[in-house]
């Protein structure tokens, strides 16, 4: 039961699209990750995904709309939805889904990327 700095973990690490495991609850992983540019198009068969804000902002592209998420918001994408998150600039971001969750879903291909813990 120890308290988890965001702006520490943050720190710990540069790539982007390489999610990192900061903490587990009730099957559920807490992820941090940064992005920029666009991420591929994906839906994931049996998770449902929360995505929140931390630093920057970013674009949740969708098939039939787009939704802008800032800083302090988060966007909740429902199992079997196709998205892709796509960001002008770095964005810091926190992921809240099962554990096992694969970053590009049904996807795969080269962004894939195994959740290490931090």
């Amino acid at each position: 039961m120890e308290k988890i700095s965001l702006d520490e973990k943050l720190s710990r690490f540069d790539d982007h699209w390489h999610p990192r495991i900061v903490g587990e609850l009730n099957g559920q992983h807490v992820k941090l990750v940064k992005f920029v540019g666009p991420f591929v198009w994906h839906h994931h068969e049996n998770e449902d995904e929360m995505f929140l804000v931390v630093k920057g902002r970013f674009r949740m592209e969708f098939a039939d709309r787009e939704v802008w998420i800032e800083a302090g918001e988060f966007i909740i994408v429902p199992r079997g939805v196709e998205h892709r998150p796509v960001a002008a600039e770095e964005v810091h971001v926190l992921l809240f889904e099962p554990a096992g969750t694969v970053n590009t879903g049904t996807a795969g291909g080269q962004m894939t990327a195994e959740a290490d813990w931090i």
